[in-house]
């Protein structure tokens, strides 16, 4: 087979044959340009329309572009065509085959490859690019699922490829660039197209993004999902999800928002803080998904040709173990992008009244994990008492082993101090205090939360007493008139939460 394309543009196509296969052909040949004669006894009410309605071949032309010939085929209906269509009965293609054999035209015979010299294929056709897929007339259908898969893997902005492509090629020409060294410096150009886009900050190993995953086709992304409310996604975010063939979901992520976002296929491999890979679902004990079978599920998953969404809470490379996925997936050659999210180590407080800076009081913050004691001493060994704002993620069942430390190394006991739980959710709870008396907070049971230790704390309350809370979130719990060491539940069935990213 030598696959090839035509020109139709004002050339004479004759179809022989009226029935809705012809109809279907008569469509995409009229797309082409092509001047098109019917040649059949009855024709469907859908060729007459279009024989009627059809402009002229050109401009002040003085011809249709359809005409319908309303009889049997005659080997002299050939005569002065370009190319033949035979949609009939197996006995009149065959006729038509030896008219058009003896003319030296070509013949499309439309499921019946043995009275056919041509064959067409599934047909992709988007922004000036064609891709046409020929099974040699055994398969059309498989040619059609073909022409899906390519569909879904040619990107979406394929516009601006071409129009860079395009604007290469002429200058090369002018240059009188070998063909042989054009392909390289393509790939050049249309890596250009993107080295200062949303996907340039994905340089993990060197091992760039694939545009084609970003425009639809099979790979990974590692998407934050924010604190909680999925209202704080991002736009790219959204736009994954809702194009995803399968979404692997921390437990923070909102499930029900999720299912109604997407018809992929959802399954949470979220972990329970502290509690290694056990976790309760509906009261019975069941197995958390430990990371390296994360990491498989989303290889196995894109090698399938699937758009998998691993989707994080807070931001992927916040104590999301994100940056280990992203290395697992370069080392298994596997395209991948990263999609920041709001993390939690700043929304939480934000949400609660707190920012993590404030001028005058904290020019800095420290971000840690609390659930490793040996880490929090060693970061904290290095931090000066009192100095900055400290923001502790996956603390709040070792509030008082945390408190403990850092009051060990120096930190003042009147520090103020505030847990923020469910931050952005129905579920949110916040309590302020002193350090010292962190340990007594009677946090949501298992609830997922942030510590926040300095003295922007205080500003929670000065945003309380000078707006009357107008300004915090209308979920957050209102104790900051109470005094320090007061909390006031919003509402405290936050339920048994997990962790991701932060």
């Amino acid at each position: 087979m030598f696959p090839a394309f035509l020109t139709l543009e004002s050339r004479r196509v004759v179809v022989v044959g009226g029935g809705p296969v012809a109809a279907g052909k008569l469509d995409a040949l009229l797309a082409a340009g092509a001047e098109v004669t019917v040649v059949a006894p009855e024709v469907t009410d859908h060729i007459q329309h279009v024989a009627r309605t059809s402009p002229k071949l050109r401009e002040g032309g003085s011809g249709p572009r359809v005409t319908v010939i309303p009889r049997k085929f005659e080997p002299a209906d050939l005569d002065g065509a370009w190319w033949v269509v035979a949609a009939a009965t197996p006995d009149v293609n065959r006729r038509v085959l030896e008219a058009a054999n003896e003319r030296r035209i070509f013949v499309n015979a439309v499921d019946d490859p043995a009275h056919a010299t041509a064959y067409l294929g599934g047909v992709v056709r988007r922004d000036g690019v064609t891709v046409a897929i020929s099974t040699d007339g055994r398969a059309p259908a498989m040619a059609g699922l073909l022409r899906e898969a390519l569909d879904a893997l040619l990107p979406g902005d394929l516009d601006d490829w071409m129009k860079a492509a395009d604007a290469a090629r002429r200058q090369w020409k002018k240059q009188r660039v070998p063909m042989e060294e054009r392909r390289p410096q393509l790939l050049q150009v249309l890596n250009a197209l993107y080295s200062a886009g949303p996907l340039a900050s994905t340089n993990v190993g060197r091992v760039p993004p694939s545009p084609g995953f970003a425009r639809g086709g099979p790979g990974v992304a590692l998407v934050g999902a924010g604190p909680g409310d999925p209202e704080l996604w991002t736009v790219r975010a959204v736009r994954l999800v809702e194009d995803a063939d399968l979404v692997l979901y921390d437990a923070l992520v909102d499930v029900e928002a999720l299912r109604r976002m997407t018809k992929a296929q959802c399954f949470s491999v979220g972990k329970r803080a502290r509690r290694g890979t056990k976790e309760r679902r509906e009261g019975v004990p069941v197995d958390s998904v430990p990371q390296e079978t994360i990491n498989k599920l989303m290889i196995r998953g894109a090698k399938q040709g699937k758009r998998v969404v691993r989707l994080k809470g807070g931001d992927p490379f916040v104590f999301g173990r994100g940056g280990e996925e992203a290395l697992a997936l370069a080392m298994a050659g596997v395209p991948f992008e990263v999609v920041p999210g709001v993390t939690t180590a700043v929304a939480a407080p934000e949400l609660a009244g707190i920012p993590v800076t404030h001028r005058g009081i904290a020019s800095g913050f420290l971000v840690m994990a609390g659930h490793t004691s040996e880490t929090v001493d060693n970061t904290l060994n290095a931090v000066r008492p009192n100095s900055i704002s400290i923001v502790i993620l996956m603390g709040v069942g070792a509030r008082a082993d945390l408190a403990g430390r850092l009051m060990a190394h120096g930190w003042a006991p009147e520090t103020p101090a505030a847990i923020v739980c469910g931050a952005s959710t129905p579920d949110a709870w916040t309590w302020t205090g002193r350090l010292d008396t962190m340990e007594k907070a009677e946090a949501p049971a298992g609830a997922a939360g942030v510590l926040v230790i300095g003295e922007v704390v205080q500003i929670r309350e000065r945003l309380a007493s000078s707006t009357g809370e107008a300004c915090l979130a209308p979920t957050a719990a209102t104790d900051l008139g109470t005094g320090r060491g007061d909390a006031r539940v919003a509402r405290q069935d936050a339920g048994d939460r997990k962790y991701g990213g932060h």
